[in-house]
């Protein structure tokens, strides 16, 4: 049952960001930083820890868990270093998920030629 529910709930945040695209026509970038935004503020009203233990890695993988990551970053800071860690929490907590995606972004260059 772990897979079915991590796959409708994974499925459904897929569908909400279709929705943004179909319905309300907006852009790839701002159709990603909406999915952030809700991720972050559903981490701020206590709701998407609930989720991910429900949904898993229907929660966990898609682009709302990089805000729900981004905002608990910056709260485990806030009370450790005050103020300025709101700003260095965010850099902390996501700065391995953002260093793969460059790295492997980079390999993927040197050994794909893009069709042009």
């Amino acid at each position: 049952m772990d897979f079915f529910w991590a796959f409708v709930a994974g499925g459904l945040i897929c569908v909400l960001g279709q929705i943004l695209f179909d319905v309300f026509k907006l852009t790839p970038a701002h159709t990603m930083t909406f999915m952030v935004v809700l991720g972050a503020v559903t981490g701020g009203l206590g709701l998407y820890e609930p989720f991910i233990e429900f949904a898993g890695a229907g929660a966990t993988v898609p682009i709302c868990s990089f805000g729900n990551s981004l905002f608990q970053g910056a709260m485990q800071e806030l009370k450790a270093n005050g103020l300025v860690g709101v700003i260095t929490g965010i850099f902390e907590i996501t700065s391995a998920g953002i260093s793969s995606a460059i790295i492997f972004s980079f390999f993927a260059a040197l050994f794909f030629k893009p069709k042009g």
